[in-house]
């Protein structure tokens, strides 16, 4: 039923070739598969990567409750110009990875970029955060979304019942690890059809915006940058808010060995993506900012939703099935992607051989996906979802400021290397910058959540020497492993 993936050579210079313990070197895709051997098809186009892109990034956040960013600005002016500049800073890093991504063709993202440029100790640190809590969490949280907001058109004169909410995740869950292990195309087709919905949305607040500024309704923008004065701290605070709101511009790389023509198509995807994304959110908040206060948008509990109630009338029971949409596509979108990282780690011999097993039949890395299944409805039911997050969310930027401080590294370690897409350097000592800046306000701002994410992800370490380094260890444990 699995075979494992086809074994190419990498080009020279690569950190993975001749590793006596690495299950795969590249799968470049100039290079053919072995005859008989079973890969991961080139299925991913330029249209289905900006569906990757924007379905992963637009989830619930901005339909529902985009005031983290108003709260620690002060003021509406202010809050408009993070978006934009969030928006700005977020197609930096899109266009580092989007170099990476065409100079080192492997999946994997993060994971593979890291271990190119660093080794495999903060790789393997890596995945394991990403498999054990990170993934799950996220998938659980944004998966709560979903289950609430598809039962808001039924419950509409009470609250949703909380076990309601987590059965019907648990149902959206299992939907999407069977839609991701049965078919690539199919997942991305639906991909593609989501991401139609959400800019749908999204349409549907930025139109009755602009009407409304037609009409004259701005009164919300006169003084726009009076209010609060934003703090010292607050500032920093709105732009870790916006990008969080921004992030999933990397998910294109965790499937790079599926992009058709990745020299060409990566690069448009990223650059397509992020104008779309930002220029979206930004309109939506103007569109938000038309019709309701800054003290009532800070009062909202859904602002699409309030928005829509004041504008539309009874067409505003449709936001919340958009809202679901919006979610199930980030959950789609996020499980495709992560579970390649998954799966290369596996052929790098980090985490159990049978995740780099692919189906004979329809050629789905079905272990690598499944594989979260378990882990993420033990988070859903049993798990502090929130608290997790905030554990690790600094370990996201943490790990991403580490491969664009590698893409400067690798300019000066492998000067040779094939680049069909290369950045100005500023972009990625900025951008590296800020993500480090950020990990260190978490750690200023909130040194106690912070911690205790840090020490998680240091469990890493002795794992990597447990599972990875150490040699002799019992039959039954290798078996366990699977080798």
């Amino acid at each position: 039923m699995f075979r494992k993936a086809a074994v190419p050579v990498v080009s020279n210079g690569s950190y993975l070739q001749g590793q006596a313990n690495s299950k795969l070197s590249s799968m470049d895709s100039r290079q053919p598969a072995q005859e008989g051997k079973v890969v991961l098809k080139k299925k991913v186009t330029l249209l289905r990567g900006i569906s990757i892109i924007i379905g992963t990034i637009i989830g619930a956040g901005i339909f529902i409750s985009p005031k983290g960013i108003l709260k620690n600005t002060g003021s509406v002016g202010m809050s408009l110009i993070v978006w934009t500049v969030c928006g700005i800073l977020s197609l930096f890093g899109a266009l580092c990875y989007a170099e990476l991504g065409t100079c080192i063709k492997k999946s994997g993202g993060h994971y593979t970029y890291i271990l190119e440029a660093f080794g495999p100790l903060p790789a393997f640190v890596r995945v394991w955060v990403e498999l054990l809590i990170i993934r799950p969490a996220a998938t659980a949280v944004i998966s709560l979304a979903f289950g609430r907001y598809i039962l808001e058109p039924f419950f509409m004169q009470c609250e949703v019942p909380e076990l309601a909410i987590k059965l019907i995740t648990a149902v959206g869950i299992t939907l999407v690890m069977v839609l991701n292990s049965t078919s690539v195309s199919w997942s991305a087709r639906i991909q593609m059809f989501l991401t139609f919905c959400k800019l749908v949305a999204i349409l549907i607040i930025i139109v009755p915006g602009v009407i409304q500024l037609i009409k004259g309704e701005a009164q919300h923008f006169k003084n726009a940058f009076a209010g609060n004065d934003a703090s010292v701290m607050g500032l920093p605070l709105a732009f870790y808010s916006g990008m969080y709101a921004y992030s999933g511009w990397f998910y294109l790389n965790f499937v790079t060995e599926e992009v058709e023509n990745p020299e060409k198509n990566i690069p448009l995807a990223i650059c397509i993506s992020m104008i779309i994304v930002t220029v979206g959110y930004v309109l939506t908040n103007v569109a938000y900012f038309t019709t309701i206060s800054a003290e009532e948008l800070l009062l909202s509990k859904a602002v699409a939703v309030t928005f829509a109630e004041r504008l539309m009338g009874n067409f505003s029971l449709a936001v919340p099935v958009f809202v679901a949409l919006s979610c199930f596509g980030s959950m789609n979108g996020g499980i495709f992607a992560v579970s390649r990282m998954f799966f290369v780690a596996s052929r790098e011999g980090h985490l159990p051989e049978i995740l780099s097993m692919i189906h004979v039949r329809k050629h789905t890395p079905l272990p690598a996906v499944i594989v979260l299944h378990p882990l993420t409805m033990i988070m859903l039911f049993n798990g502090d979802l929130y608290s997790l997050l905030n554990f690790l969310s600094f370990a996201r930027w943490l790990f991403i400021g580490l491969v664009v401080a590698g893409l400067i590294y690798l300019r000066y370690k492998r000067p040779d290397m094939p680049r069909p897409f290369k950045v100005p350097l500023f972009i990625p000592a900025l951008f590296s910058f800020t993500c480090l800046f950020m990990v260190a306000l978490s750690l200023y701002s909130d040194p106690v959540n912070t911690g205790i994410g840090f020490a998680i992800t240091l469990t890493g370490i002795p794992a990597y020497y447990l599972f990875i380094v150490w040699d002799n260890k019992p039959k039954w444990f290798r078996k366990l492993l699977g080798k």
